[in-house]
Formats: C-alpha cells, sequence, structure tokens
C-alpha cells in the first residue's frame, strides 16, 4: 500500500522563538495586558511602515471597518458602495453602522471595484466607497480616489489583504480618508485576530480612539484615580497587549514574510506560464503583489470541482475566494429588496481557485501543487 502524500495546507502561520518570547514579556509583566508598551509599538511600526500619521489597532479586521466607518460619520439613511467581490465582512460593516451596502461590480484585471461601476451607483445619499485590494495586490484605487474626490465621498480602503503592497511606489492603506487592515491567522502579518484603522486625518483618528474605548475622553483608565469622562456612544474593540506584542514581533520580519511569499509565487508562476486554461492574479502594471492569497483564474469551460478534488487526491488544500460573491449570500438575498445584476462578479466569481501560499512553502511543495493542477486541466 502506497504511503498517502504529506498534507500540503492552504496556509501556515511563520512563528519563530522571537514571538514566544516577545508574548512571554507581556504576560510576565503582570500588568497592562489589555493597555500596554506593546500597543504603541505596533501602532508606531504601521505608522512607519505605511507613511501614515496614525495607526489604531483594534480586535478585528471588521472591527476596523467598523470604526473607520463610524469615525467618518456613516450611519442610518447613508449609502456605502461596495464590491460583491470581497469577504462578506467589507458589507457587513456597512451594515452594522445602520447604512446600507450598496454592491457594485469588478473589472477584470485586479478584480477590484470597477469604478465605473462605482460611479454609475453613485446618489444623493452615498457616503463612501470602499474599494477592496484583493489578494494582495491594489484594485485601480487612483480613479477610485478620483472619483471619491468629484463628488465629495469619503474612501475608506479595505487593505486587509494588502499589508506591505504598492501602487504607483505608495504603500496601499496610505490613499483614502482612512483604510483598515487586518492581521487575521492568514494574513501577511498575522496575530491570530487584530486589526488597525490608519489615518492621515487626525480628527478621524480621535473619534476611532473614542469608539474603541467606550467613548472615554481618558486613555488612562487603569493608570488615574478618576473613572474619567465619556463624550460619545463607543464599545470595546481594543486591541491586547499579548496581542500587539505579537504583532511586534512579527512586524520585525515582514520584509522576510513578504519575501518568502513572492518568491513561492514567482515559482508558481513560472511553471504555469506556458499552461493553457490557468491564469495567476497578477498586479496592475503600476503596482506590487504580496500575495497574501495565491489564485488562479481557470479558463470557461475548465471545471474548478475537477481541480478541487484532483488537488484533494494529493492532499493538497485549496479553496474558493469568493463564490458565492456578497451580493448572492443567503442573507443579503433575503435582505435586499432587488439583486443587482454583476457579470463580471459573477463570471470571475465561479472560475478563481486560491491554491496554498506562505512564506515557507518549499520548492517540492510548489511542484506537487503545479503538477496536480496541470493534470487536472489535462484530463
Amino acid at each position: 500500500m502506497s504511503k498517502e502524500p504529506d498534507p500540503i495546507t492552504l496556509f501556515q502561520i511563520p512563528w519563530n522563538r522571537s514571538d514566544i518570547e516577545a508574548v512571554t514579556d507581556s504576560i510576565s509583566r503582570g500588568g497592562y495586558w489589555a493597555k500596554g508598551p506593546y500597543v504603541s509599538k505596533f501602532e508606531s511600526q504601521l505608522e512607519e511602515f505605511l507613511g501614515v500619521d496614525n495607526a489604531l489597532t483594534v480586535n478585528s479586521g471588521t472591527t476596523a471597518l467598523v470604526a473607520a466607518l463610524h469615525s467618518i460619520g456613516v450611519g442610518e439613511g447613508d449609502e456605502v458602495i461596495v464590491p460583491a467581490f470581497t469577504f462578506i465582512a467589507t458589507a457587513n460593516a456597512v451594515r452594522l453602522t445602520g447604512a446600507e451596502p450598496i454592491f457594485a461590480d469588478i473589472e477584470r484585471e485586479t478584480y477590484g471595484l470597477a469604478p465605473e461601476s462605482a460611479e454609475d451607483n453613485i446618489t444623493d445619499s452615498t457616503a463612501a466607497i470602499i474599494p477592496v485590494h484583493p489578494y494582495g495586490a491594489s484594485c485601480r484605487i487612483n480613479e477610485l480616489v478620483d472619483l471619491a474626490t468629484e463628488n465629495d465621498i469619503a474612501l475608506i480602503e479595505d487593505a486587509a489583504e494588502v499589508l506591505g503592497a504598492e501602487f504607483d511606489n505608495q504603500k496601499l492603506g496610505s490613499f483614502g480618508d482612512v483604510a483598515a487592515l487586518s492581521f487575521c491567522q492568514n494574513k501577511i502579518v498575522p496575530t491570530g485576530e487584530g486589526g488597525a484603522v490608519v489615518t492621515d486625518d487626525d480628527e478621524l483618528a480621535e473619534q476611532v480612539k473614542l469608539y474603541r474605548s467606550h467613548g472615554r475622553a481618558s486613555s488612562d483608565y487603569f493608570e488615574s484615580s478618576e473613572s474619567g469622562d465619556y463624550v460619545d456612544l463607543g464599545t470595546n474593540i481594543r486591541m491586547s497587549d499579548l496581542t500587539a506584542a505579537l504583532g511586534h514581533s512579527q512586524f520585525d520580519r515582514i520584509d522576510e514574510l513578504i519575501n518568502g511569499r513572492r518568491q513561492a509565487a514567482n515559482e508558481l508562476n513560472d511553471r504555469f506560464a506556458d499552461v493553457d486554461g490557468v491564469r495567476p492574479h497578477t498586479p496592475p502594471e503600476a503596482g506590487t503583489h504580496v500575495y497574501q492569497l495565491y489564485t488562479i483564474e481557470l479558463a470557461e469551460g475548465i471545471s474548478r470541482d475537477h481541480v478541487i478534488e484532483t488537488l484533494e487526491k494529493d492532499n493538497i488544500s485549496s479553496k474558493v475566494y469568493w463564490d458565492p460573491a456578497a451580493h448572492e449570500t443567503e442573507y443579503y438575498t433575503r435582505t435586499k429588496n432587488e439583486s443587482p445584476e454583476l457579470p463580471v462578479t459573477e463570471d470571475i466569481a465561479s472560475r478563481v481557485l486560491s491554491l496554498p501560499m506562505h512564506p515557507n512553502l518549499s520548492t517540492t511543495e510548489i511542484e506537487r501543487i503545479a503538477d496536480a493542477v496541470i493534470k487536472a486541466l489535462d484530463e
């Protein structure tokens, strides 16, 4: 009986001894686990890396989006344009503020929000546009920034998947009025769960600070004998010092983490270069890719299910991001009056497939992944 091949998982978290030491340092301090020095250190790293004035950590990428929307005053009666081709959190964050997500179509080059579709959906009730940078590379961000500026609409970047990627030599997450980052377990800098809001606008930053900590004007709750004053409605979405310690340690080697992904992706790209029926996701001409996900687009008529089954037989994981698209999920078909016609979104969603990707993917594993995909296409 032949031995089953070793599993190749969709992702692996690249931890090392420095991560353990940072978390141990935070724990062994015996205090300030909620608001401690690693929170400030991690936020400072993000500010310097992205070239922004304010980075405010929170407990998830989703709450980062909610806090960003809250900071610009989005609420009941407002509409926010979002791509339907995205993780559900992009749309849910809008609903959680009381506003309504308006689903727009994507374009085929980057799979990002199509500026033309976004423009078609602008109304007097439009308060913001949330473009998503999918898979690790930029959408057509400059055109969307121009569109938002021309219509006096806020622009919130959903930069959950692109930490370290650039467009036109500028870090993604620094183009809009405000941006949301994610540090979920498969992201570029993973902390298990976590997120951040980044902005150059000090007033928006103050609103996020209030919102993430119960609307409390003083941030020194545990350092003062006073109860503090509460000046706005807020909640508790702070990042703990333990989580920030992990983020700080991971961030110390962000170049290594990104370069590992790029090397693996380049090897996969080389193997698929002359293969008919498969197109790897690529960045726009003026952009870079950090390959938070490594995604291929299968040609029309190729059975994605057969490719998935072939990978599974070789003990290789894969995943579809995102089908159904957000506008076709059960919740939004049930709660929306009508479903928009988004032909590009629906076509791309039916043909994309994400393959294993992490910084330590070996050449042997890359060969197995590519060979399994090519075998499925040949069949």
